[in-house]
């Protein structure tokens, strides 16, 4: 039983967040919409705060646990921005709270995460240096996350697959020319 509690105190709590901002969110509001009293909620959750986190967090691995694998760096843009498409007042309101460096904290995880995946998978043959390997992929999930941010700043007007899409094929070539270039130095070194 306490699972399903804390389950349905976590659903009532995204659709109130689908609804209006974090700082107009009370455990009141949270409790009454899942039928559950006060101390059932503080059974589960030190404060709003902590929960929130643990949100965030479950989120963020979930995400994870769902793409093993990465085919390219756009479908890693679209695993990256998959929560704030699904929950898109859910996420602009997180993005506007006081929340927002612990959202940032972990988008820049997953960014991370799919850049990796994806530079580690794609090129796992290629005798590229370790600090070259890292400086590629800073510099992706730079990429990666500063779109993201871009977006929700922007109050998600744009639509963003078809951006990631277009910049996909503007930069095509680029990543494979930076592991050649890596390569290439590498090989210079080694003579």
């Amino acid at each position: 039983m306490p699972g399903f509690t804390k389950q349905a105190i976590k659903r009532s709590f995204m659709k109130l967040l689908n609804e209006r901002p974090v700082s107009q969110i009370t455990v009141k509001d949270i409790v009454e919409d899942c039928g559950i009293n006060r101390n059932s909620f503080y059974y589960h959750y030190q404060d709003l705060p902590s929960m929130v986190e643990e949100i965030i967090i479950e989120e963020t691995n979930e995400i994870i646990r769902r793409h093993p694998t990465v085919d390219s760096l756009e479908e890693g843009l679209d695993v990256a921005v998959s929560f704030a498409l699904k929950n898109k007042r859910a996420a602009l309101h997180l993005y506007h709270s006081s929340n927002r460096d612990l959202f940032e904290q972990h988008l820049r995880r997953i960014c991370q995460y799919v850049v990796d995946t994806y530079i580690s998978t794609a090129f796992a043959d290629a005798p590229i240096g370790a600090e070259d390997k890292r400086v590629i992929i800073q510099y992706y999930k730079w990429c990666c996350f500063g779109a993201i941010m871009d977006f929700l700043s922007g109050g998600m007007k744009d639509d963003i697959q078809a951006v990631f899409y277009r910049m996909g094929q503007l930069k095509k070539g680029m990543l494979e020319e930076m592991i050649r270039r890596s390569i290439a130095e590498n090989e210079q070194k080694n003579k």
